[in-house]
């Protein structure tokens, strides 16, 4: 395939490729592995940690050549096919220990992470950390002090709360006010604040890739659903919100899916961008 013909799929997974479930569906798959065999790339790009990327991307037959993975929301990239990381990006550790001493001081729930384990601090609520580590099929460490738990610094923490929005808001602004040009945050949804190295995103992480592949960015097609899928849908080419994502979403989108998470949206974009004749300067159907 010459590289003008080239696409580049850039994938969020839950409430974009993965359906309420969090499964793949069967058209979903099919379309990938369309996509893929035509010489399509295919990249998840996600805010999970990069461990739990892989099981998703085993369990979804991406766990091979031409498929990679953004994960942290960009911090680690990692390419399937020859099983290395290509990049990594890291939160400066004296951020990282003033938001876990606000959020502790707040009583709201932090964790953060090493390559391959998510860490919380025993102070920190059991039930709350326990409830978002199940779906991603992975377990958490308890440390007594996270300053002297982490052998190296975080790609990110994140801060959940399950029950109270308002709190989540609270920790934005204090880290906005007080860790500006340290650290960015934003949501992934309603329950959980990213909290990531400053001037990282999915976005920066979109651009780095096509140049990493040398592909156009007019080639790159990114799919997603929530706030922190907004720069990556600004960045390529062709941005792409789902039926059921937010309004700020849909509203930054060149394009609009038909059908949603549950019914085959990223399936659309597949058939509509890898195999039609579509471009950006379609008007954006909202």
């Amino acid at each position: 395939m010459d590289r003008t013909d080239l696409r580049l799929l850039f994938l969020d997974l839950d409430g974009t490729l993965l359906d309420d479930g969090k499964e793949i569906s069967p058209g979903n798959r099919r379309a990938l592995e369309r996509a893929l065999r035509a010489g399509h790339r295919v990249v998840i790009t996600t805010g999970r940690a990069l461990s739990s990327a892989k099981i998703q991307a085993q369990r979804l037959g991406l766990d091979r050549s031409g498929c990679y993975l953004i994960t942290f929301n960009g911090a680690v990239v990692y390419d399937c096919g020859t099983e290395s990381v290509l990049s990594r990006t890291f939160l400066d550790p004296e951020a990282l220990y003033a938001v876990f001493d606000e959020a502790n001081r707040r009583g709201v729930c932090i964790v953060t992470y090493s390559i391959d384990e998510i860490i919380v601090e025993s102070r920190n609520d059991g039930e709350t950390a326990q409830r978002y580590c199940a779906p991603l099929g992975m377990d958490y460490r308890v440390a007594d002090d996270i300053r002297t738990e982490l052998t190296a610094p975080p790609p990110k923490a994140l801060i959940v709360d399950f029950d109270d929005h308002s709190r989540l808001e609270g920790m934005r602004d204090w880290i906005e006010t007080h860790l500006s040009g340290r650290a960015d945050c934003f949501f992934s949804n309603r329950s959980y604040l990213e909290v990531v190295p400053a001037g990282m995103n999915k976005g920066q992480a979109v651009i780095e890739m096509c140049r990493r592949l040398n592909v156009p960015i007019s080639n790159a097609i990114a799919v997603g659903d929530e706030a922190n899928d907004l720069s990556m849908i600004q960045a390529a080419g062709i941005g792409v919100a789902m039926a059921n994502g937010t309004q700020a979403v849909k509203a930054a989108a060149d394009y609009v899916t038909e059908r949603d998470n549950n019914h085959d949206g990223v399936a659309e974009v597949v058939e509509r961008f890898c195999f039609g004749n579509v471009g950006k300067s379609e008007e954006k159907r909202v």
